[in-house]
């Protein structure tokens, strides 16, 4: 069965700016590196992966999600290229070029996307692909979703499904909130539990089941509510608005038209041939 792909699409911007030249330009000398090389990569995964559809999530950078609102260091002290900002809100209008779709909503987070749409695949009874360097989708991980983390630029990607997960943090997909909570984050400032490192946050999280349930027999009494929230924090939000999914062909022409509008006149012709 033909799998829904779903890519997060900030993640692999990130990795493709920082991955290519920057002396990669486009008409008027602007930077394109993050232009090309995500376009790069979504056709060879289209090509690699032959989904049936492909949903692409996007961050908001203009609007705090409730995770900010609720935790001020959440995320705090990261710095962006002007160059790679500048390219940022050009993918979304590719995505929907190629005829795919593309998730983004003040509030929510690519990731969150990420959630939505395995959501409303696991309805339809659809496989799904997870592309992300972002490890909290682990949690997304099941027998029908499969997270692809790529490696080396954006050159390479790694299968990660739930024996995976198991593997790397010693509980199950499920339980990756519960471990994020524990053990930290330092990517998104999440202090986690104090002296609480990864084995010992998986060994709690197996021996109680979940964050609640070792909360609620009484361990980190002084610090419950703050836990409470980087799990909240790492809990991706399947609310996410998705339109609903159907199958897609992609509109190579289009977007092809649209790079040359760009005067990314190679990477056009890359798309319509």
């Amino acid at each position: 069965m033909k799998p829904l792909l779903v890519i997060d699409g900030d993640s692999l911007a990130h990795r493709a700016y920082h991955a290519l030249p920057k002396t990669i330009k486009r008409a008027g000398g602007k930077q394109s590196g993050a232009i090309v090389g995500f376009t790069n990569f979504i056709v060879r995964l289209w090509e690699a992966e032959q989904p049936r559809s492909v949903v692409v999530g996007w961050d908001t950078l203009e609007v705090p999600t409730y995770r900010h609102e609720a935790y001020e260091p959440y995320q705090s002290g990261r710095v962006f290229d002007p160059a790679l900002l500048e390219q940022l809100p050009m993918l979304p209008e590719l995505v929907r070029a190629l005829g795919f779709t593309a998730g983004k909503a003040p509030g929510y987070e690519a990731d969150d996307f990420l959630a939505a749409a395995v959501a409303a695949a696991k309805k339809k009874r659809w496989p799904a692909l997870v592309v992300t360097s972002d490890r909290d989708s682990f949690q997304l991980a099941s027998e029908k979703v499969t997270i692809l983390t790529p490696t080396r630029g954006v050159s390479e990607l790694t299968r990660i499904g739930p024996d995976e997960v198991r593997e790397r943090y010693g509980v199950e997909p499920k339980q990756v909130p519960d471990f994020i909570a524990l053990r930290g984050d330092p990517s998104d400032k999440l202090p986690g539990a104090p002296g609480v490192g990864p084995k010992r946050a998986a060994e709690i999280i197996r021996e109680h089941g979940s964050l609640e349930k070792a909360l609620k027999a009484g361990r980190f009494a002084p610090i419950a509510e703050e836990l409470r929230l980087y799990r909240r924090i790492a809990a991706l939000d399947a609310s996410a608005p998705l339109p609903p999914l159907e199958d897609q062909s992609p509109l190579w022409a289009e977007a092809s038209a649209l790079l040359r509008d760009w005067g990314m006149n190679q990477m056009a012709e890359r798309l319509a041939a």
